[in-house]
This record gives structure tokens, sequence and C-alpha cells, in this order.
């Protein structure tokens, strides 16, 4: 692994980190003393000054460094968050992350503008308020300023012992070993530093990409040992470092193995967890301890040998013990994978499917049993890669819904209103790929809620309600679809202030009669809005028809619900997954269409006296056991001209609780489809949701059943008028 991959990894990390302090920063106004949330912004903070620190990153690291000392006054009880410093450190999140960005983009943090110069400096002002002395950020200015020696006659204190032995490659993966001192000043300072040569070989003999040099150091700090270690995270495995504590520590170890709480504890685990050894140092010891030509000894008596403990400390830890049972603690494991390689992955899923289609056709064809019976069980093995192949690219919402904590808390100070959000559903798991592109409808959709939505204190006052608002964000499954909900507690839609509103627009005939639900929804006609001024956020009749065109690129649909008065619902529902489906073949003609198996209740055949009977009556309804089911020709919707079957079939499909029947020639079957996306100029047909490829190498077009269901919504024929044909 070479510089440049170990420089995105600590992009990739850092934003996570960034990501991950935003989140505990806007729970925290409402816990200003949860201790939890508290480590976590600061062990962000530090995780990202200590891994800058190793890439040179000096920019970062000082400006991180005032910032975490802020963050240890606050963990020492000498600061409370309050809302203003909760809103200082989310610029200060919002600043390292337009560094990082900096990085990412491939630039040097030297050539930042004068912009962003001045908001990180004005920032460090900020923060060196909150201290009662004047703040030094770390030495960056050379090599020698990393190693501090005590002036003569400067009274002894207790100090950290490193002992350091880098490897003899650390130079050619990219790391310098000056760097690691450089950043041990960022938390401590190195009291005293003995270098050693011995392993050094003549000029001629040397090569310059090896390192030869070891360290023995005295530290003096008041972090952890855990902190400590983090420090040569980069280099562990390549490198042999012993940490010895301070004896003066001795004493408060012990203490925090007494105050230890009664549960099952393995040694190692109590060490551990009062901060006298390290995780690190600990599977060190258990390696040793099961290496067959070692003694065998018990695993406390290898942490006094390797000098990681003190015999105290360990004697403290096996009383503690006697307390409680053995258990063993389980650690998940979790691997980044590159989101390109998994998409490349799905592909070549889809063109296994396609390719086995073929296959399983060709066997039929030929009347081998066997090689039916072969090609069978290829299909379902296929099928089962296909599943777990799409589960790796399902991510819970939970984390798209998170960043809108930031988004409301934001604007609702912006617009001068008091407004929570609420999330559940959370844990609702969705395809990577819908992820990505839900975020600017959603967003669009908070910001109308709280703008429009959410009506300002004294009206809520007036009509009985809480002065503050509550914007809601709710995720479910339904069938194969993800409901995605937008809720609010505001003044809900005015139904005939939007009608009138659209007849002046020619969006609809005066005296048109229309349901509530049709009315709201006009409200994403492209340049439609209500509001009499225009604002920062909304009013200028943009946004909710792009909200509209954006669900509708994904095969989604979006609804509106509300009361007046009382709040309003925008219903998202999109499909799981946007690559690979399981769906049913049926013919029309000479052609195949697919319709999404998990849309499909059932399939009823329509005999000749029936189908003629719905032509006589020209009513667009039958009669399905006592409920009437709009329908619609599959042979008139695309124009096709052969003459019909004497017997058709009535397939019926349920999209959000609204059923319809499509009429068809042929029932085909299931069938696993990829979906692959039409040109752009079928981007305005609502009855298609794609194509798809057969085994015999023809093209199937791919039924949008949300699109048909609406468009056979809009007919509105009159039910009195005719009769309606049964069937059976």
């Amino acid at each position: 692994m070479n510089i440049d991959d170990v420089l995105k990894i600590f992009i990739a990390e850092s934003q996570e980190l960034l990501q991950q302090m935003e989140d505990a920063l806007l729970q925290i106004e409402q816990n200003p003393q949860d201790p939890d949330l508290i480590n976590a912004i600061f062990r962000a903070a530090h995780t990202i000054k200590g891994s800058a620190g190793l890439f040179g990153l000096d920019t970062i690291v000082s400006f991180t460094h005032v910032a975490e000392s802020v963050l240890d006054r606050i963990r020492s009880g000498e600061l409370a968050f309050d809302d203003v410093l909760a809103a200082l450190f989310l610029k200060v999140c919002d600043h390292l992350n337009g560094l990082v960005s900096h990085i990412a983009a491939g630039l040097s943090l030297d050539d930042l503008d004068t912009a962003a110069q001045e908001q990180g400096m004005s920032l460090v002002a900020s923060l060196s308020q909150y201290f009662a002395f004047p703040l030094i950020a770390p030495s960056t200015a050379d090599e020698t300023d990393a190693v501090v020696a005590r002036e003569p006659g400067e009274a002894p204190s207790e100090h950290w012992h490193l002992s350091l032995r880098f490897g003899p490659d650390v130079l050619r993966n990219g790391m310098d070993p000056l760097a690691f001192l450089r950043y041990l000043n960022t938390f401590g300072r190195i009291v005293h530093i003995v270098t050693l040569t011995e392993h050094v070989p003549a000029a001629a003999d040397m090569d310059p990409e090896t390192n030869y040099l070891g360290f023995e150091l005295a530290f003096e700090t008041t972090a952890s040992k855990e902190t400590i270690e983090g420090a040569f995270e980069f280099v562990r495995e390549d490198s042999l470092i012993r940490i010895l504590p301070p004896d003066s520590k001795t004493v408060d170890y012990i203490q925090l193995i007494n105050e230890l709480p009664e549960e099952d504890l393995r040694l190692g685990e109590m060490l551990v967890r009062c901060g006298t050894l390290t995780q690190a140092e600990l599977d060190d010891a258990l390696r040793k301890q099961a290496e067959p030509e070692s003694p065998s000894e018990p695993i406390g008596q290898i942490l006094i040998n390797e000098q990681a403990v003190q015999p105290p400390v360990i004697n403290a830890a096996l009383q503690k013990q006697k307390q409680v049972k053995e258990s063993r603690s389980a650690e998940g494991n979790l691997i980044r994978v590159d989101a390109n390689k998994l998409d490349q992955l799905i592909n070549l899923i889809g063109e296994l499917i396609i390719a086995g289609a073929g296959t399983q056709l060709i066997a039929q064809q030929s009347g081998m049993a066997e090689l039916v019976e072969s090609t069978g069980v290829l299909s379902r093995l296929v099928e089962e890669v296909r599943d777990s192949a799409l589960t790796l690219r399902m991510v819970q919402i939970g984390t798209t819904f998170n960043r809108f904590q930031r988004v409301v808390r934001d604007v609702s100070k912006e617009i001068g209103k008091d407004i929570v959000l609420e999330i559940t559903g959370g844990e609702t798991e969705l395809d990577k790929t819908v992820v990505e592109k839900i975020g600017d409808p959603l967003t669009h959709l908070v910001r109308n809620s709280m703008d429009h939505g959410i009506e300002p204190a004294a009206v809520r006052l007036e009509r009985g309600k809480p002065v503050q608002g509550t914007v809601r964000l709710n995720a479910y499954h339904e069938s194969s679809s993800i409901v995605i909900e937008v809720s609010d507690d505001g003044g809900g839609l005015n139904r005939d202030r939007i009608l009138r509103k659209a007849i002046e627009r020619g969006l609809v005939n005066d005296g048109q009669n229309l349901t509530d639900k049709e009315i709201f929804n006009l409200i994403f006609e492209p340049g439609f809005s209500t509001a009499d001024q225009v604002s920062s956020l909304s009013g200028r009749g943009v946004g909710m028809d792009v909200v509209k065109k954006n669900i509708t690129a994904l095969r989604g649909s979006v609804e509106l619900d509300s009361v007046e008065g009382v709040g309003t619902t925008t219903r998202i529902r999109l499909p799981l997954t946007l690559a690979i489906i399981d769906g049913f073949l049926i013919g029309v003609g000479k052609a195949s269409y697919v319709v999404p198996l998990d849309m499909v209740e059932e399939c009823i055949e329509l005999t000749s006296d029936q189908s003629s009977a719905a032509r006589q009556s020209r009513s667009d309804y039958l009669d399905l056991r006592g409920d009437a089911l709009p329908f619609v020709r599959l042979r008139e919707l695309f124009a096709i001209d052969d003459e019909p079957p004497r017997r058709e079939n009535v397939v019926v499909v349920n999209y959000a609780g609204n059923r319809a029947g499509l009429v068809v020639d042929q029932l085909m079957g299931e069938f696993q489809t990829v979906i692959k996306p039409l040109g752009k100029i079928f981007d305005n047909n609502r009855a298609l949701g794609g194509f798809t490829i057969l085994g015999s190498g023809s093209v199937a077009l791919i039924l949008s059943v949300p699109g048909m269901i609406s468009a056979i919504a809009q007919r509105q024929p009159a039910l009195s008028s005719a009769a309606i044909p049964t069937l059976s």
C-alpha cells in the first residue's frame, strides 16, 4: 500500500468521524451533560488530529489541537456545553470538512483561499476565548522542535517511557519516524530522548530508503495509554512499540480496577478497561502465549515479563477476577469495499442472469431431462447469489435521516421558529444507489415543511398547539418498496386556495370535479406556488416539481395527505433496488412485457363472452367478486393490431393499496429481470419503467405499475352509466 492509498483511507475515515461528530453535536444540545456524547466528540477530533499529524497536515493538526483543548476542558468539567458552544463546534466541524475535502480534491492546504484562512483564524479566536490562559498551538516549525529538553534545576516529574523500534520499511511505506515524534508534542512533551544507532551500517552499505534508527524517550502527558498508542497506529504492525506508564499511576490503576462493575471479565479485559494496558499489547501477549515453542505461562506473567504492566496492578486484577466469572467478548469485523467494485459485481450478476435464462431456454428446447434439471439447479443458485449480492448494497436509511438534524437546526434558527425533528424507522434498509439520490428531494420536503407547514409561535398558541413544531421522518417497508414519510404538525394545506391558484394558472378548468388528493398533488406542477412572499427557502415555485421528477426517475411515486389545521404528510414510495427484480412475464400479440412480481395479486381468465360484454358496455371496470376493478387493455394501450385470442387474461396488480387489471393475451410465468433504463425519448411515458433482455435475446418492456394505475385512475368513468361485467 503506497502513501496515496493510505491518504485515501485517512480522508474516508475523517469524513466518517466528522459526520459522527456532527451527529453528537446535534444531540448534545438536548443532553449537554451526556458523557458519551462529549467523549464521542473528543475522540473524533483527537483521531483526526493524530492521523493528520502522520501526513504532515500541520494546518489540520494545529487547528484541531485548539478545538481538542476546549473539548478537554469540557470533559474535565471546567466548561459545559451550551447552545453557543455547540454552534461554534458545528462551525469547527464544517471547517474541518472543508479542509479534508480540499485534500480529497488533490490540493495542498498551503493553497487555501483567503476566505478559508480567515474562517480558520476566526474560529481559533472564538475557541481561545474559552481558555483562562493564552493558548499555544503545537510547534510545527522543524524537526528539531519536536524534542524538548528539561532545563537544569527543573523539578523532576513522573513520565511515560516509550521504546520505539520502527521497522526497516517504514520509509518505503511513506512514513517518517520524525513525524511521529512531532505528533507526540501535540498532546504532551518529550522530556528526554536517546537515539539508537547500533544498527546503522557503514555509509557505503546504507540504503537511503531503509530505516536503521530506534528511540528511547521519556514522555510527559496527561493522555491515556490508548491515546499514546494511537499515535503509532499506522506503523504498529511493522514496528516494535513499547509504552511503559509512570509508576505513580499504579495506585490509580488499582483503584480503577477495584471500581470496575461486577461483570464477567478476563484478566486482559480488566487491564484494558482500566487503561493500564492497550488492546494491541494484550493481543501481542496472547500471541506469545499461543506460540508452540514458548513455555506455558499465565498471561499476567507474560505482561510482567514484557514490562507492559506493573506487578501490583496484575495482582489487583487477579483479586478482582475472583469475584466474577470468565466470558468472551465478541467483536465484529467490517471490510471497507469500493462502491464501484460492488456495482461491477451487480452488473456481472445481471449479465449472468440473462445468460442463464438463455441456457435454460435452450435446455427446454432440447428435451433432455438431465440438462433441464441441471439448468434449473443453476438458476436457483444464481438467484441465491443475486439475493446475497443485493444485500451487500443495502444500507440503513437512518444515516441519511440523521443528517437532517443539522438542516432542521440551522433552518429553524434562520426562520425564527422552534422546530424539532423526530426520526422513526431509521433501521429500514434500501439500495445504496437509492439512498444517494433521495437526499435532495428529502431536503426540499423538509425545508418546505418548516417554511410553509409549521406556523409561527403566535399562531400555534392561538390554535392550542405547543410552541415547538415537529417535523417527522419515517420509513418502512411495504411489499418490495420502501415508503418514506415527511410529515409536520403545521397548518396543513388549504384546498380551496390551491384550487384557486391552479385555475388562475390554467392547470385545471373552472368547475372541474377533483378529489382532495388530486388538488393537493397540483403543488408538484412546475412553477406552482401558493406563497405570498418569496423567502430564501421557498416561494418561487421551484423545488416541488423537481422533487417529483427526481422520485419518478427512481421508478417511485409521491403523494400528499393533508388536514387543514392539523398537518401534512408527503409519502414517497421507492423500489428497494434499481438493478434486479423478480418479474412476471406476459404476452400481448408478438410482444412480451414484464410486471414486477411483488405487485401481482392474482391472474384471472377472461372468457370471450366476458371480453365481449366489456367491449359492449364500454366500461373501464370489471366486477371482481363484488368489487369494481378498473382495467386497461395492453393491446389498446400499445396499439397492437393483431387479432386478439378467444380467451384473454386479467393480471390484477396492486400498488399502494390501489388495484387495477391488465388485460393480456398470455401468462408466461415468473422471470428474473435485469432492469435496463430506456432512452430519454421515453421519459414522458408513465406506463414504462425500463426494459430487459429475455433468454431468447429478444427485448421485453417492463411495465410501470404506479404509472399505469395513475393513468387508469385519471379516466374517471361513470360507474352508473353501464353494467359492469362480472369476473368468475
